[in-house]
């Protein structure tokens, strides 16, 4: 189990760096990510905590999209796994990097949909973890992790994640 973490992560890491050598692109006006692999604003979002059944999890989120240009937008949703989830965890906290995987108009709502991918975390008091994930409404988005999961509680978990956003008011 140590090693699909360990995999996970350094999977994670590796998104991480090609996210931040992506080209960046700015336009005064424009709203609209023109080039793959922008970085258009980062991901941060509170879950709350729970027990993880054998075979998953679902726990409710409530997550702040801040954009490149400062402008922010609330979501809210859940995130679940399937696979190997065993404990219990306190409160987490997730961020990731958003970036887009084809032309994107950024902001009002881009970031409702649903996202899936690969997750695996570990805690024993303090814990870690990390979730790469694809999705949006148009599959046109990418959440690759800034440092991971941090979070509280006794737990071991891998597998695919999903992530379900809507726009918050």
């Amino acid at each position: 189990m140590f090693k699909i973490i360990a995999l996970a992560t350094a999977t994670s890491l590796a998104l991480v760096s090609a996210a931040a050598s992506a080209p960046k692109h700015s336009s005064h006006r424009s709203q609209m990510a023109e080039q793959p692999k922008q970085r258009l604003g980062t991901l941060s979002c509170a879950v709350a905590g729970g027990v993880g059944l054998l075979i998953g999890s679902n726990r409710s989120v409530d997550c702040t999209f801040r954009q490149r240009t400062g402008k922010t937008e609330r979501y809210t949703g859940s995130i679940g796994r399937l696979g190997l989830d065993v404990g219990v965890t306190g409160k987490r906290y997730m961020s990731w990097i958003v970036v887009n995987t084809a032309p994107t108009r950024v902001g009002e709502g881009v970031l409702a949909g649903t996202y899936i991918g690969a997750s695996a975390s570990a805690s024993v008091g303090l814990g870690l973890g990390a979730n790469a994930l694809i999705g949006g409404n148009a599959k046109n988005l990418a959440l690759q992790p800034i440092s991971g999961e941090a979070g509280t509680g006794l737990n071991i978990a891998a597998g695919v994640s999903q992530l379900k956003l809507e726009r918050a008011g």
